[in-house]
C-alpha cells in the first residue's frame, strides 16, 4: 500500500467513524441544503448551496470575471484554471475570515455549483450563457480546467468543491424544464450530451447537480440510467450528488411519476440523489418509519456529503488552505486576469478595415446605445459584485484621452419601446469621425426563469434578431455616412444579416465582466488584438433551427447542420492575417495508436497577433452516420509579425472514436479527414475573411 493510499484509507476510517457516531436526526439533518450541524463531533451548521460560476457571487466584494459563454470564447484551458484559482482563493479567504460557524450563511460556503457543463445546442436557450458553448470536446476541456482551478491540487483536501451540473440533457426551454421530458438516441447521449459530464467526473469533480427534467422517461434526480448505470456504475464517480433546487418534489408536483414527496424520496435516494436543495428531505424520517426508505440509504448518502465536509477541513479544521487570508488576496492581479480574460474572449465579427482606430485620425467620437453606460451587461447571470465593474462608455472615454472629444446618448432602449422618431440622438452621428453603437441584450431579458423579469418567454428567444428599436436605431445611425462599429454584449448568439450589412465592423463582447469596458476600448484602439473565436454557432435565423423542444441533435450545431450560418463556430477574425504553410499527419506512439500532427503557422499579416488553431476530424467512410465535423484539438499561439512556428498535436487515436446507433464507441477504420484552421471547416469563414485551413486524408492503422 503506498503512502497516499494508505492516507486515504485513514481519512475513509475517520468518516465512517463520524458517521457512526450519528443518530439518526443528525444524519437526516445534514441531506438539505441549509444543514443541521452537530456541534458535538464538530460539524457546524453549514449551507451548501453557493455560486461560483465566473466569480464568487453573493458573498460582498470579488473579482467578476467575465461571463462562461465568454470564458468559452477564449478557447483557453489554461487561462480558465487560472481564474477558477483566483476564484477559490477569494472564496476561501472569505470563507476563513468569517469562519466556519458563519457557514450557514447564504453564499457564505465552499461548495460551489459550477461549472454548468450542459451542451448549448439550442441558441434559444438563455441559459446558454452560462456553459462554455455547444462543443463536448471545448466544454470538456474548459470545464475540467475550472474544476482543478476550483479545487486545488492536494491528493486529498479541497480549496473549494466544484460541481458538474445539470445532469443531464439539460438545455431548455426554461419554461417547461419543470415538466419536460428529454427524448434521446443513446447516440446523441454518448457523442453529446454526457462526455463533458465524464471528463469532469475523470478530473474528480467533487460534486454532481441532476437536472430538473427527466430524461427519456425518468427524472434525472431520480434516474437508475443516469446516477446508477453511467456515474455511479461506469464512470466510478465516488462524490456526492445534489438535486437542483425543488426538483424533487417536481417528481409528483410536475412529472407525475410518484404520487407522493414519500415516493419523490425513496425514488431520489434510493437512486443516488445524496443532498436535497429544497424541502422535500424534510420528510426524511417520516419515509423511514413507513418503510420507503431504510437507514442503509441514509448513512449511503451522509457519508458522501461528510467526506465533502472534510475534504474542506471543515470538521477538523485541518489541511492546507486554513490560512489563506484576504491580505494574501492580490485584487490587483485578479483585476488583471479578468481584463486579460475580458480582451480574449471579445470575437471580431467584422471588419472592413475601420478597426483598430487610429487616434492621430480622430478627434471626435460618438458612443451610443442601451448598453453603453448598462452594468447589467457586463455582469451576466450568477455573477459577484465588484468596486470596480467599468461601462463601455467609461472605457472608450479613458482610452481616448481628454484631446478627443466623446459625445454620449443612449439613442434607443434594450427592450421593445416606442420611441420619438424625430430623436436627435440618431443625428449626431454626422458630425461624429466615428460611431461607437453598444447593443445588444442584458440579463433582465436572457438567462433563467424568473431572473429574466422582462422576457415573456422565461428568458429564452423566439428570435435571435436585435429588437426591432436597436435595428431602427442603427439604420439612422448608418445615415449619417460616417462609419459605424457595434459592439454587442449579451449571452447567446445576436443572428443579424441585416446588421453585418449595415455595420463597418462588429464586435461580439458577450458578458464581459468587470473589466469589459477597458477590455472593449483596447480591442477597438488596437492595445490588444482580437482573438476570440465563437464557441458557438450563429445561424441566420432561428428558421436554420430545428424544434426548440426537440433534443436530437439533427441539424443542431457545427457538427451536424447543414446550411450555412451567419457566422460559424470557431470563427473570429483577427487584426492580422496568419496562414498555415503545411500540415503533415502520421501514425506514431505503440501500436500506432497516436496521430501526429505537425503544423507551419505563420503571421503573414502586419501586426503580432494571437490566434487559435483548432483540429477537426472526420470519418469519412464511416458505416453508420456520424458528425460532419467534430473538435478534437486546439490551441493558442502568439506570433510576431513576420513570424513563423510549428505547432503539434498528438491525438490519440481512441480520442477519434465515433458512436454507433446503439451508442457504442467504434474506433475508426478506413479513411479519416483531418482540417486543420482558424475556424470550424467550411466555406462561411472563408468569405468572412478568414485563412483558409489545410486538410489530409490518412489511412487509419
Amino acid at each position: 500500500m503506498t503512502k497516499q493510499t494508505e492516507g486515504s484509507q485513514n481519512y475513509r476510517e475517520r468518516v465512517q467513524a463520524l458517521v457512526r457516531e450519528m443518530s439518526l436526526e443528525e444524519k437526516m439533518g445534514l441531506m438539505i441544503h441549509r444543514a443541521r450541524g452537530i456541534p458535538r463531533l464538530g460539524i457546524p451548521d453549514y449551507n451548501w448551496w453557493n455560486e461560483a460560476l465566473h466569480g464568487v457571487a453573493n458573498n460582498g466584494e470579488s473579482t467578476v470575471f467575465p461571463q462562461a459563454i465568454a470564458l468559452g470564447a477564449t478557447f483557453d484551458p489554461d487561462l480558465v484554471h487560472r481564474v477558477a484559482t483566483a476564484i477559490s482563493l477569494e472564496a476561501r479567504a472569505k470563507f476563513n475570515a468569517v469562519g466556519k460557524h458563519q457557514a450557514d450563511r447564504y453564499h457564505r460556503g465552499l461548495t460551489f455549483w459550477a461549472p454548468n457543463i450542459n451542451i448549448f445546442r439550442d441558441p434559444r436557450w438563455g441559459r446558454g450563457q452560462e456553459t462554455y458553448g455547444e462543443d463536448p470536446y471545448l466544454t470538456s476541456q474548459m470545464g475540467t480546467a475550472f474544476v482543478r482551478g476550483i479545487q486545488g491540487d492536494d491528493p486529498y483536501y479541497l480549496r473549494a468543491a466544484a460541481c458538474a451540473k445539470h445532469y443531464a440533457v439539460h438545455s431548455g426551454p426554461e419554461g417547461l424544464r419543470h415538466t419536460f421530458d428529454a427524448r434521446v438516441s443513446p447516440k446523441d447521449l454518448e457523442e453529446t450530451y454526457l462526455p463533458a459530464f465524464k471528463a469532469l467526473v475523470q478530473a474528480g469533480v467533487e460534486s454532481v447537480m441532476g437536472a430538473y427534467n427527466r430524461v427519456n422517461g425518468e427524472p434525472a434526480c431520480g434516474s437508475s440510467f443516469l446516477l446508477q448505470k453511467k456515474l455511479r456504475g461506469e464512470w466510478g464517480f465516488t462524490g456526492h450528488v445534489v438535486s437542483d433546487c425543488w426538483a424533487i418534489c417536481d417528481f409528483h408536483k410536475n412529472h407525475r411519476v410518484t404520487a407522493d414527496v414519500l415516493e419523490s424520496i425513496a425514488l431520489a435516494l434510493k437512486t443516488g440523489c445524496d443532498l436535497n436543495c429544497g424541502d422535500a428531505y424534510r420528510s426524511l424520517a417520516e419515509a423511514l418509519e413507513k418503510g420507503y426508505i431504510s437507514e442503509e440509504d441514509i448513512d449511503r448518502a451522509v457519508t458522501r456529503l461528510v467526506a465533502t465536509l472534510d475534504k474542506l477541513g471543515l470538521i477538523h479544521d485541518d489541511g492546507p488552505y486554513q490560512k489563506i487570508s484576504l491580505s494574501q488576496i492580490d485584487w490587483n492581479v485578479h483585476g488583471k486576469l479578468a481584463l486579460e480574460a475580458a480582451e480574449k474572449s471579445l470575437v471580431l465579427l467584422k471588419n472592413n478595415g475601420v478597426l483598430p482606430l487610429q487616434k492621430e485620425n480622430l478627434s471626435y467620437i460618438y458612443v451610443t446605445g442601451p448598453n453603453a453606460t448598462n452594468i447589467d451587461a457586463l455582469l451576466g447571470n450568477y455573477a459577484g459584485v465588484s468596486s470596480k465593474l467599468k461601462t463601455v462608455l467609461e472605457g472608450i472615454v479613458e482610452a481616448a484621452g481628454p484631446e478627443i472629444t466623446v459625445c454620449y446618448k443612449k439613442g434607443c432602449p434594450l427592450a421593445e419601446k416606442r420611441i420619438n422618431p424625430n430623436d436627435w440622438a440618431s443625428g449626431v452621428t454626422k458630425y461624429a469621425d466615428v460611431t461607437i453603437a453598444v447593443m445588444g441584450r442584458d440579463i433582465s431579458v436572457e438567462g433563467e426563469e424568473g431572473d429574466a423579469i422582462l422576457s415573456p418567454t422565461y428568458g429564452d428567444f423566439e428570435d435571435l434578431n436585435l429588437s426591432e428599436e436597436q435595428l431602427n436605431y442603427l439604420r439612422r445611425l448608418k445615415e449619417g455616412g460616417k462609419p459605424l462599429v457595434v459592439v454587442l454584449l449579451g449571452g447567446a448568439p445576436i443572428c443579424s444579416p441585416e446588421l453585418h450589412e449595415l455595420a463597418d465592423a462588429i464586435l461580439m463582447a458577450w458578458y464581459p465582466g468587470q473589466a469589459g469596458g477597458d477590455a472593449v476600448a483596447q480591442v477597438l484602439f488596437g492595445k490588444a488584438s482580437p482573438s476570440g473565436k465563437l464557441p458557438v454557432t450563429f445561424p441566420r435565423s432561428v428558421h436554420q433551427l430545428p424544434p426548440f423542444e426537440d433534443y436530437s441533435m439533427r441539424g443542431r450545431t457545427y457538427r451536424y447542420m447543414e446550411e450555412s450560418p451567419l457566422y460559424p463556430f470557431g470563427f473570429g477574425l483577427s487584426y492580422t492575417r496568419m496562414g498555415i504553410q503545411k500540415l503533415q499527419a502520421a501514425w506514431a506512439g505503440d501500436g500506432r495508436k497516436e496521430l501526429d500532427l505537425a503544423v507551419s503557422v505563420k503571421n503573414e499579416g502586419p501586426l503580432a497577433g494571437e490566434e487559435v488553431l483548432q483540429v477537426y476530424y472526420h470519418w469519412s467512410d464511416a458505416p453508420f452516420p456520424v458528425p460532419r465535423w467534430s473538435l478534437v484539438a486546439f490551441k493558442r499561439c502568439t506570433l510576431a509579425q513576420g513570424e513563423q512556428k510549428e505547432v503539434r498535436y498528438q491525438i490519440p487515436l481512441e480520442q477519434l472514436a465515433c458512436i454507433d446507433p446503439e451508442g457504442h464507441r467504434v474506433l475508426p477504420k478506413g479513411t479519416i479527414e483531418i482540417y486543420v484552421g482558424f475556424a470550424s471547416p467550411g466555406q462561411r469563414a472563408q468569405e468572412l475573411g478568414v485563412s483558409e485551413g489545410r486538410l489530409v486524408r490518412i489511412q487509419c492503422p
